[in-house]
C-alpha cells in the first residue's frame, strides 16, 4: 500500500500514532526540495519516526526514481508532499498515485477554509482539480477512522 499524502507539516504526531499503524508502512518519503538539502531538519523530522521505519527525504522531481530504487516491491510507504504543486510535480515526473490524501494544509490570507484542517487558495484548487480528472481519488482527512471531510469534484 502507498499512502500518498499532502501535508504541510510533513512528519508529526498524525502520522506517526495513526497514518503508520493503518498502512503498516516500512518507509515515509518525503519529497520536498527544501528538506531533501537540509541535513539538520531530516535528522529533527527522522527523530519522530520509529527505528524500525526508514524515513528517506527527496527532491520532487526525483521521486519517482528513488522509490523504485529504495523500496522492495511490496512493501507499505507512506509519501508526504508540503502542497499540492509537489503532489502534482511528481505525478508529472512519473509518480503514479491513484488516491491522494489531503490532511493538513493551513489557513493564510488568500485561501478558503473548506474544511477544519484543509485550507485551499485558487492555485490548490485547480491543482487538485487537474489530478481528480486524470483520475487521482481525492481523500481529504486528518487520520484514518475520520470520515471524509469533503466531497471534491473536478
Amino acid at each position: 500500500m502507498i499512502l500518498a499524502r499532502i501535508d504541510n507539516r510533513l512528519i508529526h504526531g498524525q502520522i506517526i500514532e495513526t497514518w503508520l499503524p493503518y498502512t503498516g508502512a516500512k518507509h515515509v518519503v518525503v519529497a520536498n526540495d527544501e528538506l531533501a538539502h537540509d541535513i539538520l531538519q531530516q535528522e529533527i523530522m527522522s527523530l519522530a519516526i520509529p527505528q524500525t521505519v526508514d524515513s528517506v527525504f527527496v527532491d520532487v522531481d526525483d521521486l519517482h526514481e528513488t522509490l523504485a530504487k529504495i523500496v522492495p516491491g511490496g512493501d507499505q510507504v507512506i509519501i508526504l508532499f508540503s502542497s499540492c504543486a509537489d503532489a502534482r510535480r511528481a505525478y508529472e515526473a512519473g509518480f503514479d498515485f491513484n488516491v491522494l490524501n489531503i490532511g493538513n494544509v493551513h489557513y493564510s490570507p488568500g485561501k478558503k477554509q473548506i474544511s477544519p484542517s484543509v485550507a485551499l487558495s485558487d492555485e490548490d484548487e485547480n491543482c487538485l482539480k487537474m489530478l481528480n480528472r486524470k483520475g487521482v481519488k481525492l481523500d481529504f482527512r486528518c487520520v484514518p477512522n475520520d470520515p471524509v471531510q469533503v466531497r471534491f469534484d473536478s
